[in-house]
């Protein structure tokens, strides 16, 4: 039996040792989950589109195995696989930077056109200009610009990411990470983000 030659699929990559947990990186690109959290049951769907059978029951073919993909999202949480999300079944999963870089490149590489390409609305596009242009004017970003990194305290980096100290574990994290992929084309607020990220880990 012949597969449609525009049937969007991963099978060849397997033998380019592409792992069940970066494809579920990939679906979860599809998803959304780089703009906001995405749900389990939404990128299973897209996981196997993109991979059709590597996540479905061995005996009922046409039905995903929601618990192989939930495995292989928590997989991809690892920092031995990339620490490409971050989140929970019951929290929902978003991609980190690390993910973002990994599942932009995969795409491009991935015949995904019948999914859909993952564009920005008008709305999405001026959100993002907003932001950045707020992350500039900052007086953590200012300081770094001016050479002055030793004299961004910790509240300077908080404000830059919109956070306080009611802010803490997967959540912080999650909104630096949120705050990398919208800088991830500007080299110099890309840089500032780095050592900033590490001024609130700060105690």
């Amino acid at each position: 039996m012949t597969k449609s030659a525009s049937k969007p699929t991963l099978r060849k990559r397997q033998k380019d040792g592409l792992a069940n947990h970066e494809v579920v990186v990939l679906a979860a690109y599809l998803a959304g989950a780089q703009k906001s959290v995405a749900d389990t049951e939404d990128i299973a769907v897209k996981a196997n589109e993109l991979a059709p059978g590597r996540f479905t029951w061995r005996k009922y073919k046409d039905q995903i195995n929601i618990d192989t993909v939930r495995k292989r999202l928590w997989d991809a949480t690892k920092p031995e696989k990339g620490s490409y999300l971050i989140g929970s079944e019951k929290a929902g999963w978003r991609l980190t930077k690390a993910g973002f870089d990994f599942a932009r490149k995969g795409v491009k590489k991935t015949n995904t056109t019948a999914l859909g390409k993952q564009r920005k609305s008008r709305e999405e596009h001026a959100s993002h200009a907003r932001e950045l242009r707020r992350m500039m004017l900052e007086d953590a970003f200012v300081k770094f610009v001016k050479g002055r990194a030793q004299d961004i305290t910790k509240g300077d980096a908080e404000r830059f990411f919109r956070i306080d100290d009611y802010v803490t574990g997967q959540s912080r994290s999650a909104k630096i990470e949120r705050f990398k992929i919208i800088a991830s084309s500007n080299k110099r607020l890309s840089q500032a983000i780095e050592l900033l990220a590490t001024r609130v880990k700060e105690k």
